[in-house]
Order: structure tokens, then C-alpha cells, then sequence
């Protein structure tokens, strides 16, 4: 019992003056917790729509390149297209005109070789518009690996003309000074077994045969005189 008869006080019990009951403070307690999940739900929800913008960006951006993609092939293919389109009206107009019954004669061959030698500067033309460049070789240039493909063996007396091209096949291209398709040639060698279907000799336009491409031959070194051989599928002399 406390002093002077008063009833026992619980210091437990005791509260400051002033200070709101326990039941009160846990109400205070959830409204924050309420009000942080409530502020964190919107957080969520502004990077929610932010990741869908950003999303719906990122798709108009791929389309767009896409286009703009497909924009730049049809403009590289343009060019061929034309000039398939050349190509086809000059084919029909000359076969018309050869087919026609009034042509009694048979046609000039100059005329012809005329015409198959516009379709080849149609092709090269076309191509030219791509970045692709065409490169001639003519008869006599000194054999050059990376440029040239051997298609057959000449043999020849002079030995100025040995490892030299003696005729070509097919012209070469190149592209910003790559080469996409060596030229191919025919290479005289001094006192050499001809090579090639047909020996390997120029024909009356001075181009060598096997100019289509086909069985081409890879050089090891130098063709033609020491130290190097071409092989044409035949068997070929080494000196």
C-alpha cells in the first residue's frame, strides 16, 4: 500500500502527461504503411507505363529501319532492273526482226557479234552502278595471280612471252579494289605442252577457250618457267 492509505499504483501503468493512448498510435502506424504501399503502387505503375512507352518506341524505331532498309535495297536494285529491262526489249526487237519472213538472208555475223557485245556493256553497265567494276586484260600484260585465272597453257618460242597472257576468256571484276572474279586467261609458256580443250591457243577474236569459266585451273607461283606450274586438268611439262 502506498503512503497514507492510497491504493497501489502499477508504475507500468504510468503515462506521460500529454501522450495519446496505445490505441491511437497503432492507427497512426497502418495509415503510414497504407500511405507508403499506396505511394509504392504508383511508383510501380508510372515505370510500368515508362517500360510500355519505351517498348512502343523501340518497335516504331525497328519499323522505321526496317523501311528504310528495304528503301535502300530496292534503290541499289534499281539499276538492274533497268537494265534487265534494256536487255529484254533489245532481245525481243532482234529476235522479231530475225524471225520476220521477209529476212531471206541469213543474219550478219558482224551484226550479231555487235549486238551480244551491247548486252555485255548493258550487264557491265548495271553493274557498274552497284560499285562493281569491270577490268580487261589484254594479250601480252605479264601473268598476274591475283587478278588472272589460268584456263589453259600456250606454248610459245619467244621468251619474252613466256608467263605473259596469250589470250582471255572472260573479263574480271572488282569492287573498291577488291577483286570479285579474276579474269580469265590463257598463259604462254616457253616450250610447253598445250593445255585446254583445244590447246589452249587463241581462237580468231584472240580469246583463248575455256572462257566460260568452267574446270578453271588454280596457278601455283609463277606460270610458266621455273617455279611454278598451271594445271588445266592435263598433264603439263614443268620446264
Amino acid at each position: 500500500m502506498s503512503r497514507d492509505g492510497e491504493p497501489p499504483v502499477n508504475e507500468d501503468s504510468r503515462a506521460e502527461p500529454g501522450a495519446a493512448p496505445a490505441g491511437d498510435a497503432g492507427a497512426d502506424f497502418r495509415a503510414e504503411v497504407r500511405e507508403a504501399l499506396a505511394g509504392l503502387a504508383a511508383r510501380l505503375d508510372r515505370e510500368h507505363e515508362r517500360a510500355a512507352h519505351r517498348e512502343a518506341v523501340i518497335d516504331r524505331l525497328h519499323a522505321e529501319n526496317q523501311r528504310l532498309r528495304r528503301g535502300e535495297l530496292e534503290a541499289m536494285l534499281e539499276p538492274v532492273r533497268s537494265a534487265l529491262y534494256r536487255l529484254h526489249d533489245q532481245a525481243r526487237r532482234e529476235s522479231e526482226r530475225l524471225s520476220a519472213p521477209e529476212q531471206a538472208e541469213p543474219p550478219d555475223p558482224r551484226q550479231t557479234a555487235l549486238l551480244l557485245a551491247a548486252v555485255a556493256d548493258d550487264v557491265a553497265d548495271a553493274l557498274a552502278r552497284l560499285g562493281v567494276d569491270r577490268f580487261t586484260v589484254e594479250p601480252g600484260a605479264p601473268y598476274d595471280a591475283s587478278r588472272h585465272r589460268p584456263v589453259a597453257v600456250t606454248p610459245v618460242d619467244d621468251p619474252l612471252r613466256d608467263g605473259t597472257v596469250t589470250g582471255v576468256g572472260a573479263d574480271g571484276f572488282e569492287q573498291g579494289g577488291k577483286v570479285l572474279r579474276k579474269a580469265a586467261v590463257s598463259v604462254g609458256r616457253l616450250g610447253g605442252r598445250p593445255g585446254g580443250k583445244d590447246g589452249g591457243a587463241p581462237g580468231e577474236d584472240g580469246r583463248a577457250a575455256g572462257g566460260n569459266g568452267s574446270g578453271s585451273a588454280a596457278a601455283t607461283g609463277r606460270p610458266g618457267g621455273e617455279g611454278g606450274t598451271v594445271n588445266t586438268g592435263q598433264t603439263t611439262n614443268s620446264g
